[in-house]
């Protein structure tokens, strides 16, 4: 270990390609810190909501976890691939003079754009929301479904 570190060893004298975009990163980092103070940075990133998205030969299928909401505060719009699930996500506040230990669960406007592979069925889409889980079957377009090819 000590050796490695000592003569960079087995690249002695190599360098990545990216060792110096690796510190051009960190450098941008430190200066846009110390303009814009790091209250800027955002404490979290995520997607919300989370989805499992798989496929058989006739639909998608689309599960959204989406605790706390009532199925009239979600929305489902289809176009084309793309399938949008947005709404917004109401946290109870606990009060003025409460301090967090940890916030992980954000309330807001969120708005979630599934981008599907193959074209779908706007028209046959069907949508149940049970227990938090939203469940979305979405039928590929007839184009989109494999084709079996008989050997002659």
């Amino acid at each position: 270990m000590i050796l490695k570190r000592m003569l960079d060893f087995p690249n002695y004298g190599w360098r990545s390609a990216f060792d110096d975009l690796e510190r051009m990163r960190r450098d941008m980092d430190r200066l846009f810190g110390q303009v814009v103070g790091r209250a800027y940075w955002p404490t979290h990133a995520g997607v919300f909501p989370l989805v499992n998205i798989s496929e058989d030969k006739e639909n998608f299928f689309i599960s959204a976890e989406l605790p706390g909401l009532e199925s009239r505060e979600i929305q489902i719009s289809a176009t084309g691939k793309n399938l949008t699930i947005s709404g917004e996500r109401r946290i109870a506040s606990e009060g003025e003079n409460v301090k967090y230990h940890r916030r992980e669960r954000e309330g807001g406007q969120f708005n979630r754009v599934i981008a599907l592979p193959n074209d779908i069925e706007v028209d046959k889409i069907q949508a149940s929301y049970s227990n938090g889980i939203l469940s979305i079957t979405v039928p590929k377009a007839e184009a989109a479904k494999p084709k079996q090819i008989s050997i002659k």
